[in-house]
C-alpha cells in the first residue's frame, strides 16, 4: 500500500510539473499565449477538488519520503538514488516561496496573479528569485524522471520506448526554459517604463510591504518546520538503532558459507548491503523486480510475514516454496539461512514472468546433433582465415535450417551443432520439426558444396542424430554465456546416434520413438537395432543415407 501511495502521489505531482513546463514553453509565442495555456490546463488544479488532490499528493509524498528515510538502515546509495533523495529534500525548501507568492497571494491578498506578474517578480524585482525558480523547476523534473525510470525500466516494453522517453526528458525542460526566457525578455521590456510598472502594480493589487513581509515570514517558518521534521526523523533513526542493538543480534548465513550479524529489523537486502555482500537488486530494493529473491533454507519463522504485494510478485515470476524477496523480508531475531537465487549481474528481465523451462523444467523434447565429417583433415590443409570462413558459412546454413524449422539452436561445439525442438510446442511437433531441420540441413549442405566447389578438394559431408525423450531444460551457464540448454540421457543418446552415422555411412540416424512421435512414415528407410553406450537395452533406429530423402 505504501509503495502504491508513493507511486500514485508521485505521478500526480509529475503530471502537474509536466503541464507547468508545457505552459512555460508557450512563452516561445507570447506572454498572452502563456496565460491562455495556463487558463486551459491549470483550471482543474485551481478548483477545490484539484487543490485537494494536488496539495494532498504533495503532503503524502513528503511524509512518505520521511518514512522511507526512517525505514532505510543505511545511506550507501547508488548515484541515481542519491541524486533523487537530494533533489527531493531540496524541492520543498526552494518551492515554499513560489507557492506563497502565487497561490497564497491570490487567495489571501486577492493579488491578480498571471505570468506577467510572476516573471516581473522573478527577473525584474529580484532576479535571485528567478534563478531559484529555474533551479526548482529542473530539480522537480529530474526528481520525477528518476522516479519514473525506477518504475518503468522494469517493464518489458521499456527498451523499445527508451530512446523516445530520453528525448522527451531533455526536450520538455529545454522548451520550458527557452519559453520562460522569451517571456521574461518581453516582461522586462514593458517594465523598462517606470510609469507603466507603477500602473501595472496598482492594477493587479501588488502586495504592500506588510503583506510581503508576512509571506516571507511564512516561508521561513515552513522551511524551519520542514528541517525540524527532517531532524526529528533522523533522531528517531538513532533511537531505533539503540533499541535494536539492545534487543540482540540476528545471525544470517548465506549459501556460500558467509555469516553476518546485525540488529533485528533490517531486511535481508539491507543486511547484505551493509556487509558489502553482493546481492542482485535491479529496482534498488523497492519490491518491484524480484531479482533479489532468496530461498529461506532455515529460520523462516524469524522473518516478517510476506505482504500481499510480495506474494503477488513472487507468484508472477513463479517462484517456488520458501522463496522471499530480500528487500521485503524483515528479520525479527534468531538465525536465518538464505540462498541467493539470481547472480549479481541479473537484469530487469529476470523480474518478468517467464516460461517454466527457463527456470528449470523436465520436458519431453527432440534433440538434434549434427557434425561435419573429416573436417579436422580438411582444416589441416587450409589457412586459418579459410577455416574460419568455411565454418561461418557452414554455421549460417545449419542455423538457418534450425531456425526456419522452429527449433532452438543450443550451441555450436567445434564443428558440431546441437539444437532443441518442441520446448514450447510439445514432443510431437518437436519431432516433426527436428526431422524437417535435418532435411533442410542436407539441402543447404548441398547448396554450400555447389557454392564452394572450387575451394574444396571433396564435398563437405554431415552426420545427424535425432532422439526424442525426457530432458531437463533450463537457462544455464555463467555470465554472458548463459543460455537455454538441455541435459539428460536423451541428449547423450542423440549424440551417440550422430556418431552412428559414421558406422553406417549415412547422413541421418533417428530413433524409432522420434519417428512415432512425429507421425511421419519412414518405412522406406532401413530399420536397425543399435547398442548405445550407457543404455541397457538396444535402441531401434531408422537409417537414412541422405536426409534430403525425408518426407517434405
Amino acid at each position: 500500500m505504501i509503495r502504491k501511495l508513493r507511486l500514485g502521489s508521485g505521478l500526480i505531482l509529475f503530471s502537474y510539473v509536466t503541464l507547468h513546463l508545457i505552459n512555460h514553453a508557450a512563452g516561445l509565442w507570447s506572454l498572452q499565449g502563456m496565460n491562455v495555456v495556463r487558463d486551459l490546463i491549470h483550471a482543474p488544479w485551481w478548483s477545490l477538488p484539484g487543490t485537494v488532490l494536488l496539495y494532498g499528493a504533495m503532503l503524502v509524498h513528503v511524509l512518505l519520503a520521511f518514512y522511507a528515510i526512517y525505514q532505510r538502515r543505511r545511506f550507501k546509495l547508488s548515484l541515481t538514488e542519491g541524486v533523487q533523495l537530494f533533489l527531493g529534500l531540496t524541492i520543498p525548501v526552494i518551492l515554499a516561496g513560489h507557492i506563497l507568492g502565487t497561490r497564497v497571494a491570490f487567495e489571501l491578498f486577492d493579488v491578480k496573479v498571471d505570468y506577467l506578474s510572476v516573471l516581473l517578480v522573478q527577473w525584474y524585482v529580484d532576479p535571485w528569485i528567478g534563478v531559484r525558480q529555474v533551479a526548482v523547476t529542473l530539480a522537480a523534473w529530474a526528481h520525477g524522471c528518476i522516479g519514473l525510470y525506477h518504475w518503468l525500466h522494469l517493464k518489458p516494453w521499456y527498451g523499445r520506448w527508451q530512446h523516445l522517453l530520453n528525448a522527451l526528458a531533455l526536450l520538455v525542460p529545454t522548451l520550458a526554459l527557452v519559453g520562460t526566457w522569451q517571456g521574461a525578455k518581453r516582461a522586462l521590456m514593458l517594465a523598462a517604463e517606470p510609469a507603466w510598472f507603477e500602473a501595472f502594480k496598482a492594477r493587479i493589487q501588488w502586495p504592500d510591504a506588510t503583506e510581503q513581509a508576512a509571506m516571507a515570514h511564512t516561508a521561513d517558518y515552513f522551511v524551519l518546520g520542514f528541517l525540524a521534521l527532517l531532524a526529528c526523523v533522523l533522531g528517531m533513526r538513532v533511537a531505533r538503532a539503540k533499541w535494536e542493538s539492545w534487543r540482540g543480534m540476528v545471525r544470517m548465513t548465506y549459501d556460500d558459507g558467509q555469516s553476518i550479524q546485525f540488529p533485528p529489523g533490517r531486511t535481508i537486502l539491507e543486511a547484505s548491503r551493509a556487509a558489502d555482500i553482493p546481492h542482485a537488486s535491479v529496482c534498488g530494493g523497492r519490491g518491484r523486480c524480484s531479482t533479489c529473491r532468496v530461498r529461506i533454507t532455515r529460520g523462516a519463522e524469524n522473518l516478517s510475514p510476506a505482504s500481499a504485494e510480495e506474494r503477488n510478485l513472487l507468484e508472477r515470476v513463479r517462484a517456488g516454496v520458501q522463496v522471499r524477496l530480500a528487500c521485503q523480508a524483515r528479520t525479527t531475531g534468531g538465525s536465518v539461512d538464505v540462498m541467493r537465487l539470481l547472480p549479481v549481474s541479473a537484469g530487469a528481465e529476470e523480474g518478468h514472468a517467464k516460461p517454466g523451462y527457463l527456470q528449470g523444467e523436465e520436458l519431453e523434447i527432440a534433440i538434434l546433433f549434427a557434425d561435419l565429417r573429416a573436417f579436422t583433415r580438411l582444416s589441416e590443409k587450409k589457412l586459418p582465415y579459410d577455416v574460419v570462413f568455411l565454418l561461418n558459412r557452414y554455421f549460417d546454413c545449419m542455423g538457418e535450417a534450425v531456425a526456419k524449422s522452429g527449433g532452438h539452436l543450443d550451441k555450436f561445439i567445434g564443428d558440431g551443432v546441437m539444437a532443441l525442438f518442441g520446448i514450447e510446442s510439445g514432443p510431437e511437433a518437436g519431432s516433426r520439426a527436428a526431422l524437417a531441420a535435418a532435411r533442410q540441413m542436407s539441402l543447404r549442405m548441398a547448396e554450400l558444396n555447389r557454392a564452394l566447389a572450387h575451394d574444396l578438394d571433396e564435398p563437405l559431408r554431415i552426420g545427424i542424430g535425432i532422439h526424442c525423450g525426457p530432458t531437463i531444460v533450463g537457462k544455464m551457464g555463467y555470465g554472458a554465456t548463459t543460455s537455454v540448454t538441455a541435459i539428460g540421457d536423451t541428449v547423450n543418446t542423440a549424440s551417440r546416434l550422430e556418431t552412428q552415422t559414421k558406422e553406417y555411412g549415412a547422413e541421418l540416424v533417428v530413433s524409432d520413438w522420434t519417428v512415432k512421435r512425429s507421425g511421419l512414415d519412414l518405412s522406406d528407410f532401413s530399420k536397425r537395432e543399435v547398442t548405445i553406450r550407457g543404455r541397457s537395452e538396444p535402441l531401434t533406429v531408422y537409417v537414412a543415407p541422405s536426409a534430403r530423402e525425408l518426407p517434405e
